[in-house]
């Protein structure tokens, strides 16, 4: 089940699809209910700067590393702030699904 979806026009008119996996949703509602209770503002600008960064996603795909999660050069990981959040490419349909977000270990 897709929790969220965006639809966007490329350069070429192509309709892009940026989709959220439940998994990510709720992932991402866990972390920034406990970021919120340190500090709401700085809560409120992560959450910006990674809706930035997912928008964004379509033109920089090449950029992002293969997934260490998974053995598939399709899935990749963008790291922000700390976590980071593997990703699939369909590159014939041009959709993205947002798998998850996890906290890196050090």
């Amino acid at each position: 089940m897709l929790a969220r979806a965006f639809k966007m026009a490329s350069r070429e008119k192509k309709i892009m699809q940026i989709l959220c996996s439940s998994s990510f949703e709720k992932q991402l509602k866990e972390i920034l209910s406990e970021y919120a209770k340190e500090d709401f503002a700085a809560t409120k600008n992560y959450k910006m700067y990674l809706d930035t960064i997912i928008l964004n996603m379509p033109t920089k795909v090449q950029k992002f590393k293969k997934s260490i999660y998974f053995d598939d050069e399709n899935i990749k990981d963008i790291e922000h702030q700390g976590h980071t959040i593997p990703f699939y490419y369909d590159p014939k349909k041009e959709v993205y699904l947002l798998l998850g977000i996890v906290k890196n270990t050090p």
